[in-house]
């Protein structure tokens, strides 16, 4: 049995009886996070992007944690340089088999960059989604992006078990797009994230959920409150 915890903004928890793996963990700065940092227990950190709304608190977790962070090659060099003990490189279309399932990084249309506290700013490569293989189930985390025909292309390689997209519009999709995302992603069960966290990305879920269900009557629309789950 495989559970998954939305924690706010673009952060989910993925467990099963003998893992645990987190997924852009901005949780210290989030006004709708419920967890704190120490309070995750985890075998690896999974980092879409470098922007500080996922990245978070990645690096700290990690380390609490003695796991790995996973991420481009861009992006864990700059968790290396800024203390991160563990980490494995990927990068888009690549994936690697670890010991509490597999990960295969896709494209996603965004950007990706840390911006120091005095200003400057750090590349830290391509931005991605996931694909998450544990327990017999695909999960997609789409990051941050916005809506590109490949995603039907993920679903036709390897069918989605649950989806979770983001709805907020401005920096990413918004609900007429993550609609139209779910038509070629096809989920078993979509759920919607990066919204509401900041007034710039505001987004009635529910009216995601009419639409999707309007179009996609094979796909369940869950909407998740930070700290519920879906459990597959």
């Amino acid at each position: 049995m495989m559970k998954a915890t939305f924690l706010g903004h673009a952060c989910l928890l993925v467990s099963t009886e003998e893992h645990s793996v987190v997924i852009d963990p901005f949780l210290t700065g989030n006004p709708k996070a419920t967890a704190k940092p120490e309070d995750i227990k985890v075998d690896a950190v999974i980092v879409t992007h470098g922007h500080g709304d996922h990245l978070g608190d990645a690096i700290d977790i990690a380390n609490r944690n003695d796991c790995l962070v996973i991420g481009v090659y861009e992006l864990v060099t700059y968790c290396q340089r800024k203390g991160a003990k563990k980490v494995h490189p990927l990068h888009i279309g690549g994936s690697y088999n670890f010991p509490f399932g597999r990960v295969k990084f896709v494209p996603a249309w965004h950007g990706s960059a840390f911006v120091e506290e005095d200003g400057s700013i750090v590349y830290t490569g391509n931005p991605a989604g996931v694909l998450l293989f544990m327990d017999g189930k695909t999960i997609y985390h789409a990051g941050d992006t916005g809506l590109f025909g490949d995603m039907k292309l993920f679903a036709d390689l390897h069918p989605i078990d649950l989806a979770f997209l983001p709805i907020g519009g401005n920096f990413t999709m918004d609900i007429n797009d993550a609609v139209e995302a779910t038509k070629l992603s096809r989920p078993k069960i979509v759920v919607p994230m990066h919204y509401g966290t900041f007034p710039v990305i505001e987004a009635d879920p529910s009216e995601f959920a009419r639409k999707v269900q309007e179009v996609c009557p094979t796909t369940t629309v869950k909407i998740l409150q930070p700290g519920e789950s879906v459990t597959l």
